[in-house]
């Protein structure tokens, strides 16, 4: 099948591999690595994750790099943080030690759909907790299941590492003040489709949204979050509200290693009048250049890209992260795993 696959061409869509991995956790605790070549499961019609949300999820990828080797990018990370969504909705979280070894089993598994280097696309990696006990009261599973499925995928923004235009809608929060926004679960990507869906349609990559509670302040973009370029300084938005994003870490410290200074802060909406370069960045875009970001209940457009292409600090990060992935460069910081 993977003859058949046009691996520069590929969508950020599904298609099917070979294996997914699975583990249950039951009595207290969690049982044996399962590896399973069904795309389904059986799931109770009473399950918590059908009725109260007990769901949580990851994403990372996986890169065949320029020596050849599968290298998967910060994978303890994103085992840290699954853990705190759990503890976040009460669920059972998922011991650093059996992510990592699912992880590493599914890849390896499925090493075959592992992109070649050079065609720009990736092995997305894609955990799951769900809670699967039957009940109709409203209080935390028993049963969980916890999952790895992986499939390849080209870019995110089929328009590539080029600058778009994001916009700004006040009509809409994506999570409340204090509210779940801290964790990668489910609801919170639900609660951003009706805004997403029209940006889209207005021509729009993204939505910009400004914090839940006063409208003041910079949040982040529905499935990414958001960084600026402001006299040379990286700036990106403090929020409880915001997913801690891997990939902002990530360009965080590269931004730190090129002397950049970093400030994680309140950033104003006004401010965006100010800044040189902005980008909204994860795992699935790595940075997605901004051009121009308009904020449709005022009509004022901040205009970031004057030419319409990247700025040389966004580029410059994103060119040192992909080389990390892609092992064209040393990782100084042992951000990979390498698959042997």
């Amino acid at each position: 099948m993977t003859e058949e696959l046009d691996w520069g061409k590929l969508s950020f869509g599904y298609i099917p591999t070979d294996y997914n991995v699975r583990c249950y956790y039951r009595d207290g605790k969690w049982g044996d690595i399962e590896v399973s070549q069904s795309e389904t499961i059986n799931l109770h019609i009473a399950a918590t994750a059908l009725h109260y949300g007990q769901e949580i999820f990851e994403g990372l990828k996986a890169f065949r790099g320029k020596d050849g080797k599968v290298r998967i990018f910060r994978l303890e990370e994103n085992a840290k943080r699954i853990i705190e969504s759990a503890k976040g909705i009460m669920m059972a979280p998922v011991p650093v030690e059996l992510f990592t070894e699912m992880v590493k089993k599914v890849v390896k598994l499925n090493e075959r759909f592992v992109p070649p280097y050079g065609s720009g696309a990736s092995l997305y990696i894609r955990p799951l907790e769900i809670g699967i006990s039957a009940q109709v009261g409203v209080k935390p599973a028993t049963e969980y299941l916890f999952l790895i499925l992986v499939t390849p995928v080209g870019p995110y923004f089929k328009e590539g590492f080029k600058p778009t235009n994001i916009c700004i809608m006040r009509e809409f929060d994506r999570v409340a003040p204090k509210g779940t926004g801290r964790w990668k679960v489910g609801g919170n990507y639900a609660a951003s489709l009706e805004a997403g869906e029209r940006a889209h349609s207005l021509g729009y990559s993204a939505v910009l949204y400004l914090d839940p509670k006063e409208k003041k302040y910079l949040d982040e973009c529905g499935p990414a979050n958001f960084f600026a370029i402001k006299d040379g300084k990286y700036i990106t938005p403090a929020s409880e509200s915001i997913l801690p994003s891997i990939t902002n870490k990530s360009l965080m410290q590269l931004a730190e290693d090129m002397g950049i200074t970093v400030e994680r802060r309140h950033i104003p909406l006004e401010e965006l009048a100010e800044i040189q370069e902005a980008a909204a960045c994860g795992t699935a875009a790595v940075a997605s250049p901004v051009a121009e970001i308009d904020d449709l209940d005022t009509g004022v457009k901040y205009v970031v890209s004057k030419d319409g292409q990247p700025g040389p600090v966004v580029t410059a990060l994103y060119n040192k992260l992909r080389a990390i992935q892609l092992g064209e460069e040393e990782d100084i910081h042992g951000w990979n795993t390498v698959i042997d």
